[in-house]
């Protein structure tokens, strides 16, 4: 029985390399496209100690035509993609919104939407001619409200939950389920670990480990009660500020 693939855009060592090995214990092989082979060093050794095949490809998200072709390239080696989870993401860096640049706008467009739309388009043809796959765009409760000292973080988040609604919207019912999964919290990541510094405490972040089982588990969801917008947040969260 042939084994699913799942492609992962984006795969570095914190959620990346969770999802790689969630997938892969669960009987994916794992194909992982980032800008360098050492930004996906970690999901890939993490896939394969869990069994999976594993392929790479080097590709800049912010390149429509060379994501395409990765992700075409990573299916010919491994076979057809079942499952693909969009988890580029850019910085989260503070600007008044006057001050930011046309070039900066452009930038987070390109890597939250245009990529993601690259991504989409590599895959979703062959999904819809085998009639199934899932594809699950990261994101963030950004896609939800504007910012005064964020607004490319916004901005890229509102463009990706409108592409990933309209494309729920037009193939659910050929057996393609979108979902964009939306993280309100911090992951339990070293970067996040060195930002908060003293302030730290693991029941303030999101786990990735757990944060890519709730991924597999929407990507095994029955067509009867499939979820198209899911958000993850640790007990401590405090929704609103």
């Amino acid at each position: 029985m042939k084994r699913e693939v799942c492609a992962i855009v984006g795969g570095g060592e914190g959620l990346g390399r969770a999802l790689a090995a969630a997938f892969a214990r669960n009987g994916c092989d794992v194909a992982l496209v980032s800008r360098t082979p050492a930004g996906s060093a970690a999901a890939l050794a993490a896939a394969e100690a869990a069994g999976a095949r594993v392929a790479f490809e080097r590709a800049d998200a912010t390149h429509p035509a060379a994501l395409e072709a990765a992700l075409g390239q990573l299916a010919h080696r491994l076979g057809a993609i079942d499952v693909l989870i969009y988890n580029a993401r850019g910085g989260y860096e503070s600007h008044r919104p006057l001050d930011l640049t046309y070039a900066q706008l452009e930038d987070i467009f390109r890597l939250e939407v245009l990529g993601a739309f690259a991504a989409a388009k590599a895959v979703m043809p062959g999904m819809l001619a085998r009639g199934r796959g899932t594809v699950l765009f990261s994101s963030a409760t950004a896609a939800f409200r504007g910012s005064a000292d964020n607004m490319l973080f916004a901005i890229g988040k509102f463009g990706l939950r409108g592409l990933s609604q309209s494309l729920a919207k037009a193939y659910a019912r050929d057996g393609i389920h979108v979902a964009h999964m939306r993280l309100d919290c911090n992951l339990d990541v070293p970067l996040v670990r060195e930002y908060m510094g003293e302030a730290y405490s693991p029941d303030d972040c999101s786990n990735t480990d757990d944060v890519a089982q709730t991924y597999w588990w929407v990507h095994r969801q029955p067509r009867s009660a499939w979820s198209n917008e899911v958000e993850l947040r640790p007990f401590t969260e405090r929704w609103t500020y």
